[in-house]
């Protein structure tokens, strides 16, 4: 069975950091496009950052460019999200996927508060 699971969520205070983990089960993710997402209570799903398969070009949505960085690690079949200067904008549910899959991993909660 195909599966993503997401870790690395937690409280942490404006301004503080953390690393999400994406761990990849039943599949190579090498071969594949990934992509983070996070969705907060009330709003719109908001795609956050992709890295292709094949380069090393990754996207960023403007919300998070140049603090949000995202990495892979084959060897490991998992990739991350490393995110610095969180705001309590951030707060959301964090989620991985894999668009050519069709699978998305259910999430781990992300709170920045004072």
């Amino acid at each position: 069975q195909k599966q993503l699971v997401e870790s690395g969520g937690g409280l942490v205070e404006p301004g503080g950091s953390l690393r999400l983990s994406c761990s990849a089960t039943g599949f190579s993710l090498e071969h594949y496009a990934i992509a983070w997402f996070r969705q907060a209570p009330g709003k719109a799903r908001e795609g956050l950052s992709c890295v292709g398969s094949t380069d090393n070009n990754a996207y960023y949505a403007d919300s998070v460019r140049g603090r949000f960085t995202i990495s892979r690690d084959n060897a490991k079949n998992s990739f991350y999200l490393e995110m610095v200067d969180l705001r309590p904008e951030d707060t959301a549910n964090y989620y991985c996927s894999s668009k050519d899959l069709g699978i998305s991993g259910k999430g781990t909660q992300v709170t920045v508060i004072s």
